[in-house]
């Protein structure tokens, strides 16, 4: 489908910023039959993520061919209406269509969630992990390993001279956590026993950036999930270690209740995990500081950076 034939009818087009403000790429809002719709526009050249992560397929193009959106629980929306492919230089891009679902995201800043959604986003996680439990990847999705190398200090230097906000930062936030975290730094840049070690667990699909940015709540209760860059295959606690990470200010259960609240939600949703869960949960978390060390350095000591660290111990232990 072509740009043209994707947005055949609208009445509007508007140039957006991008919610959250990190991405560099290009959104419109447009106007369809009287309907409201995002049209999110990717190609490499415009994307970090997809140069950081090797995406010169697009990835949200591949899943939504693949039918894998179409297998999601009933609990998850992923937004998404159709798909233009074939965009900008070698045709590597995409237009993104998706309805405008912006009143039900969750709300920028720091304030806490509401405990009830919190528990619910988790039990949706749980949910489309075990629907998924077992799968594995024969669409050349994001691999698991992959996950692990994204952010070092090679980023800054290939994304030195553009205005993007993360790849600038990651070489700081990493010369801040240089003295904090050396076991850490050496892992980070030979991360294969860990990548091995998680590629050990039961497996699953992945959505890969499952943060507060990329998620909302209907009025039914049914959770938007957006933004399908990073989809593959993993172990289901790389993706809860990403939650916690990324999410960690504004969770009122705390990482350790957030942990205990997805372990019973899996459970719940017919996943035994009495075999793998313990030595799993210390080795995501470990993957979880290779990946976001640089950012928990920018907060210097404290009971977060301690409890990252602590936990990372354990996790080396089991390497």
């Amino acid at each position: 489908m072509t740009l043209d034939e994707l947005l055949a009818g609208a009445t509007s087009r508007e140039v957006l910023a991008h919610p959250d403000g990190k991405s560099g790429v290009l959104f419109e809002r447009v106007v369809i039959d009287g309907e409201r719709f995002v049209v999110k526009h990717l190609h490499v050249d415009d994307d970090w993520i997809m140069r950081a992560t090797g995406d010169v397929r697009c990835r949200p193009l591949v899943v939504w061919r693949s039918g894998l959106l179409d297998r999601l629980p009933a609990s998850i929306d992923h937004a998404i209406v159709g798909v233009a492919d074939g965009l900008g230089r070698n045709g590597w891009g995409a237009a993104i269509l998706m309805r405008d679902v912006a009143p039900w995201l969750v709300p920028e800043g720091d304030a806490l969630l509401d405990p009830e959604q919190e528990a619910r986003l988790l039990d949706h996680m749980a949910e489309l992990h075990a629907a998924f439990w077992g799968w594995e990847d024969d669409c050349g999705l994001a691999a698991l390993g992959s996950r692990y190398t994204y952010f070092t200090p090679m980023l800054t230097e290939l994304e030195a001279g553009r205005a993007t906000v993360v790849p600038r930062i990651v070489g700081e936030g990493w010369g801040r956590a240089a003295a904090s975290m050396p076991d850490i730094i050496a892992l980070r840049d030979e991360p294969w026993d860990l990548i091995a070690a998680l590629e050990a667990l039961p497996q699953t699909f992945l959505h890969g950036d499952w943060k507060l940015g990329n998620l909302g709540s209907h009025p039914d209760g049914r959770t938007i999930l957006l933004d399908w860059a990073v989809p593959g295959a993993g172990t289901c606690l790389s993706e809860l270690g990403w939650w916690l990470a990324l999410n960690t200010r504004r969770l009122p259960s705390g990482k350790d209740g957030n942990i205990e609240l997805y372990r019973a939600a899996l459970e719940r949703h017919g996943i035994d995990t009495s075999s793998w869960w313990d030595q799993g949960i210390d080795l995501a978390l470990l993957g979880a500081l290779v990946q976001f060390g640089w950012e928990k350095a920018f907060e210097g000591p404290g009971a977060e950076l301690d409890w990252w660290l602590d936990r990372a111990r354990a996790g080396l232990a089991r390497l």
